[in-house]
């Protein structure tokens, strides 16, 4: 579905999203149900920019690995014998077989299938009776790289030949979120979830403060406060909001006390970032929780949500104990959100939805859009 098909249809008209707030509609549902739709995307955004794919504490040793498929691409991450992170694609050079799975610690990488052995940087060791093979150099063959670099403990990769430069990448994400300290937090969690709906409506739906008071009034929405004037907007879609909210526990108080450098703070300090594509950021007194949203298909998408606290906070001797409460808290929180969205994309496919108008409460979401309409159409003329 291109964008002229999209314009043919009722109620279609992407033009509609991109007008001034107070006059725009929401996207229509083939945005959201379209196979054609997500291929694009793929190309012009996932396989383009830099991707979140975790922390470094996660490869603390030399020969520390973890293979992953992301975007239906098998990668390796890796720490190498002289410290160095890694990434390449988990593709032997013979015939194309992962070398391995899962996650854990090695000194070599060696394929199953015919024995061809590689160190922990992807270069090529040893391949048994290859040396009669004309023109065969062991030398030159390695697992194709993949881009990496990190930011305050933050592993990022980009699948592309020539990424974007990863300084202005992060350059918003520096100046907003410096204070949090991410590099002196330690992985407290990771949950994944798999959701029946497009990447783009958890996202959507992690900026979109005006459901709050509403479906989450039981949980937190009774300790949650914000105004559009508080969000900052990024350029290709990203977004900054600051805002009032009491840390993530049934109590609302920070079991742990303020992280260190948030003391001059007050309880209620809340912070949330968006950086396209994938990567939303929320900040509390206490801890940072950081969600990443894969596609696997137009209606579903996988989700990871990494919980970090500062450092100091893993002494505590009733740590386990307190961590579960954040955990059991935010999982009654997630299943009210999986609920609403996992609904929004049943719609989308149907013939009778047309997009209703935005509210001035969706100005987050309204620039998100408006950003990924740029990227996947271009500008608007």
């Amino acid at each position: 579905m291109d964008h002229m098909e999209l314009r043919t249809r009722p109620g279609a008209d992407l033009d509609e999203t991109r007008r001034e707030l107070i006059r725009a509609r929401h996207l229509p549902g083939g945005i959201y149900s379209s196979q054609a739709i997500y291929e694009q995307e793929l190309q012009r955004y996932f396989y383009r920019d830099w991707l979140y794919m975790g922390r470094a504490e996660q490869f603390a040793n030399p020969g520390d690995y973890e293979a992953r498929r992301v975007l239906g691409r098998p990668v390796i991450i890796a720490r190498d014998k002289d410290n160095a992170l890694g990434a390449f694609y988990n593709m032997c050079r013979h015939r194309g077989v992962e070398v391995v799975e899962g996650k854990g610690n090695t000194r070599v990488f060696k394929c199953p299938y015919h024995g061809w052995t590689y160190d922990l940087s992807g270069k090529l060791l040893g391949a048994a009776y290859m040396k009669d093979t004309d023109g065969f150099d062991p030398s030159t063959c390695r697992l194709p790289r993949i881009h990496l670099q990190t930011w305050r403990g933050n592993i990022f990769i980009s699948f592309a030949s020539e990424p974007p430069s990863f300084d202005k990448a992060m350059a918003e994400f520096e100046k907003d979120f410096a204070p949090l300290h991410t590099e002196k937090c330690r992985l407290a969690d990771v949950t994944r979830l798999e959701l029946n709906c497009n990447w783009k409506f958890m996202h959507e739906n992690l900026m979109d403060f005006y459901h709050v008071g509403v479906l989450h009034v039981k949980s937190f929405g009774a300790r949650f406060s914000w105004t559009t004037e508080n969000v900052s907007l990024k350029d290709n879609g990203g977004i900054t909001i600051r805002y009032d909210a009491a840390p993530s526990t049934p109590s609302g108080e920070a079991l742990f006390g303020k992280a260190p450098w948030l003391e001059a703070e007050p309880n209620s300090f809340a912070c949330t970032g968006f950086m396209p594509p994938n990567v939303t950021l929320f900040g509390r007194i206490d801890c940072v929780k950081i969600m990443v949203g894969w596609p696997i298909g137009p209606d579903k998408c996988e989700v990871f949500i990494y919980i970090l606290f500062p450092e100091e906070f893993f002494a505590d001797p009733d740590f386990d104990r307190k961590l579960k409460v954040y955990k059991d808290y935010q999982a009654i929180i997630y299943e009210e959100d999986r609920s609403m969205i996992e609904s929004m994309q049943r719609a989308m496919a149907l013939p009778v939805y047309e997009p209703g108008r935005m509210s001035v409460m969706e100005k987050p979401i309204h620039h998100f859009l408006n950003g990924y309409l740029d990227r996947m159409f271009g500008p608007r003329s």
